[in-house]
C-alpha cells in the first residue's frame, strides 16, 4: 500500500511538471510571434529613425572600437569633479547631451511658443541635431522627441524607446567641407555616405567603414561652423590674433595625449585629441598659459565728461586677441548688459543707464544673426548720457559688464510655455533653469572719478 501511495504521488508530480512543460512550450512558441508583432509595431512607428540611422550610425556602434572617445563624448571619463567644483556648466556642456540637455529642452520649448516657421525650426536644430541638414522632413519628429524627454529614470526592465541622437560620432565625422559664404550658418557640409572622415592620412584599414582624411579637421572652421560667434569669417583657416598664430580651437579644447583612437591591440599610436571638448571652467587651460590669462577676459574702460547736471561719455568694452565672446559656445542666445551708475561720495546711486545686447526669444533666428557684443581683438563703444537730478554732487562713475546665457522670457511667454507642461515637477524644473540661466552674472567693472 505504501508503494501504491508513493506511485500515485509521483504520477501527480510528473503530471504537474508535464502540464507546466506544455504551458511553457505554448508560451515559448507564442513569444517569437509576440516579439515579432511588437517589433513590427515599433519599427512601423519609428521608420524615420531607421532612415536617419542608415546614414548617421548610432554612437553605440562606434563604441565597439572607439571606446575611449565614446566615453569622453558621453561624459564618462574624468568629467564629474570639475563640474561639481564649478557648479554650473557654462563652458562644459557635453556634445553628447546636445539634444537631451534639460536646458536645451526648456529653451526650445520657450522659443516654440513664438510660432517659428518650419524652416526656422530646422535651422535651430541644425547644430544640435545635424541629421536635419540631410533629413529636414523629420525636424518636427525630432522636436517632439526633445519635448517628450523626461528626467525620470526608467526601471531596469523598462524598455528603451528608440531615439535619434543629437551630435553623434557620425554627425561630426561625416563632415568633409564647408559652405563658401561666411554668413551661411551652420556652415558645415555633410557627406551622406558610408565614409567617415578625420584628420589622419594613414587611417588603418578595417571592415567596418571606409576612412578618409579631410583637411577641415585641422582648421578652426570645423568648430566655428556651429560656434560661429568665435570668428569673424568661418571660411578662414587661421584664427586672428598674434598669440594665436598657428593655433586652432582643437589645440585648447581637445587636450592632446598619445595613444590610439581605437581599442584594438597593436593599433597605431599617435597624438590624439580628447572628445569631451573641455570648456573654460577647466582651470588647467588658464593656469598653463599666461597669455590666455591676460587675453581671455574682456575689459571695460571709461571716457567721462561732466557738463552741469549731466554726465556723458562712453563705455569701451575691449576683448583681447582671443576669438571668444565669453561665455559659452552658443552664438545666438547670449545676452550682455552694460550698466553705468553715477554715484556720490557715499556710494549712493544718483542716476543709472543700462544697455542690453542680445535678442529676445521672439526675434531669435528671424532674419540675419547679429554680430556679438565684441569680437576678439576689437573694442565696442557704448555711449551714455545720465542726468543727475535734485542738485546732488556726483563723485564717480561706475561701469559694469554682465552676461546671461539665455534671454529672460516675458511673463506671458513664460506662462504660455509652462502651460504646455503637465507635471508640476516639470514646471518647477523649467522655472529653475530659466531663472538660473537668464540671471545676469558679473564679468568685470571699472570706476572713474569725476
Amino acid at each position: 500500500m505504501a508503494f501504491f501511495r508513493y506511485a500515485e504521488r509521483r504520477m501527480k508530480f510528473v503530471s504537474g511538471w508535464k502540464t507546466l512543460g506544455i504551458l511553457l512550450g505554448v508560451l515559448c512558441g507564442a513569444l517569437p510571434y509576440a516579439n515579432a508583432q511588437e517589433k513590427s509595431q515599433v519599427s512601423e512607428g519609428h521608420k524615420w529613425i531607421e532612415e536617419i540611422e542608415e546614414i548617421f550610425l548610432p554612437s553605440e556602434h562606434c563604441k565597439q572600437c572607439h571606446d575611449r572617445h565614446y566615453e569622453e563624448w558621453k561624459g564618462m571619463r574624468e568629467q564629474t569633479p570639475d563640474l561639481k567644483t564649478f557648479g554650473r556648466v557654462d563652458g562644459a556642456l557635453l556634445h553628447g547631451t546636445a539634444l537631451t540637455s534639460p536646458v536645451f529642452k526648456t529653451v526650445l520649448g520657450l522659443w516654440l511658443q513664438t510660432s517659428p516657421t518650419t524652416e526656422e525650426k530646422t535651422r535651430c536644430l541644425a547644430c544640435h541635431a545635424p541629421a536635419v541638414t540631410v533629413f529636414p522632413q523629420h525636424s518636427e519628429k525630432i522636436i517632439a522627441q526633445v519635448l517628450s524627454e523626461t528626467s525620470k529614470k526608467r526601471g531596469r526592465r523598462a524598455k528603451k524607446k528608440p531615439r535619434v541622437e543629437g551630435i553623434s560620432c557620425s554627425s561630426c565625422h561625416l563632415i568633409d567641407s564647408f559652405k563658401e559664404k561666411p554668413t551661411d550658418f551652420p556652415a558645415f557640409k555633410i557627406n551622406a555616405g558610408k565614409t567617415f572622415f578625420g584628420p589622419y592620412a594613414n587611417a588603418e584599414d578595417n571592415l567596418v567603414h571606409p576612412s578618409k582624411q579631410a583637411a577641415v579637421y585641422k582648421g578652426p572652421q570645423f568648430c566655428a561652423s556651429c560656434h560661429f560667434s568665435k570668428v569673424r569669417d568661418v571660411t578662414q583657416t587661421e584664427l586672428s590674433g598674434q598669440i594665436l598664430k598657428g593655433t586652432i580651437c582643437q589645440d585648447c579644447h581637445m587636450e592632446r595625449s598619445t595613444g590610439s583612437s581605437t581599442s584594438k591591440r597593436g593599433s597605431l599610436t599617435r597624438p590624439i585629441g580628447r572628445h569631451w571638448f573641455q570648456g573654460i571652467v577647466i582651470p588647467g587651460i588658464m593656469l598653463s598659459n599666461r597669455n590666455l590669462q591676460a587675453e581671455w577676459f574682456p575689459r571695460v574702460d571709461l571716457e567721462v565728461q561732466q557738463s552741469g547736471n549731466k554726465v556723458e561719455g562712453r563705455v569701451l568694452v575691449r576683448n583681447g586677441s582671443l576669438p571668444h565672446v565669453f561665455p559659452g559656445g552658443d552664438p545666438v542666445l547670449k545676452q550682455f548688459f552694460v550698466t553705468v551708475n553715477v554715484k556720490d561720495a557715499q556710494g549712493h546711486i544718483l542716476g543709472t543707464r543700462q544697455e542690453r545686447f542680445g535678442l529676445p526669444f521672439e526675434k531669435i533666428l528671424r532674419g540675419p544673426i547679429p554680430d556679438p557684443l565684441v569680437h576678439g581683438g576689437t573694442t565696442r563703444k557704448v555711449p551714455f548720457s545720465i542726468e543727475v537730478k535734485d542738485g546732488r554732487t556726483p563723485s564717480y562713475v561706475e561701469a559694469s559688464l554682465e552676461y546671461a546665457l539665455i534671454p529672460e522670457p516675458t511673463q506671458a511667454l513664460l506662462e504660455q510655455y509652462l502651460g504646455t507642461l503637465e507635471r508640476e515637477r516639470d514646471k518647477k524644473k523649467a522655472k529653475e533653469i530659466i531663472a538660473d540661466y537668464s540671471s545676469p552674472r558679473l564679468l568685470t567693472f571699472r570706476t572713474k572719478s569725476l
